[in-house]
């Protein structure tokens, strides 16, 4: 039950973020709002509102649908290995991504949370490269196995995806992994009663030939 009440509370506020897109998503239908103030416009003094807004707002639903399942794996997989350096790589991931978008992107509203999903795979994935610790390695292997093409998501395969989203997403998802790569304590390494009992064994025959050696010189 423990285990199952942590593993809930580590969830918690991804799960809560995701649904918080649904609702936002679901106002703006019924009361048919314009949200393009809110959305990233490159290099347009209106447009950085949606610096802080555009990841909380998506195109379709279809668009939304996308984005919830990896946001919610990738999330959930970046709370449980990162616990303590998560909001720190969130809100760098956030700022990063919008900021990016609206200094070098395509003049064109950009909108959704996919910067915020590259920003969250890319983290895990160099973090595991710095760390090598098995349990980023095992959440790494996770992510790679689940949701391995957003690596390709920061290239410009397709004109009606905003790849500006995820490439800076991805440089903040980097940056953070950096940055934040001391602050989450790597996990204590098990050692096994066999490995104790081989090192005794290593222990003793090092002496043993450490004795034989000094036989032979003193013979000498």
């Amino acid at each position: 039950m423990n285990k199952t009440k942590h593993w809930l509370d580590l969830l918690k506020p991804i799960i809560y973020f995701t649904l918080l897109l649904w609702a936002i998503k679901f106002t703006e239908a019924v009361l048919f709002l314009d949200i393009r103030f809110l959305t990233i416009l490159p290099r347009e003094t209106e447009g950085l509102l949606g610096v802080i807004f555009a990841p909380l707002l998506h195109g379709s639903w279809n668009h939304l649908a996308a984005n919830s399942l990896p946001l919610l794996l990738l999330g959930g997989l970046h709370a449980y290995g990162y616990p303590i350096s998560k909001w720190k790589t969130l809100i760098v991931i956030w700022l990063v991504s919008g900021i990016g978008v609206w200094l070098f992107g395509r003049a064109n509203y950009h909108l959704g949370a996919s910067g915020i999903t590259t920003g969250l795979f890319y983290f895990l994935f160099i973090a595991s490269i710095i760390r090598r610790d098995k349990v980023s390695i095992a959440i790494m292997c996770i992510a790679v196995f689940m949701y391995g093409s957003i690596l390709l998501g920061i290239f410009p395969w397709d004109p009606r995806i905003s790849f500006e989203s995820h490439f800076f997403g991805a440089v903040g998802g980097t940056l953070s992994a950096i940055f934040f790569r001391h602050q989450d304590p790597k996990p204590k390494q098990k050692i096994y009663d066999w490995e104790n009992e081989e090192q005794s064994i290593d222990s003793e025959q090092d002496e043993y030939w450490k004795v034989g050696y000094s036989e032979n010189d003193s013979q000498k």
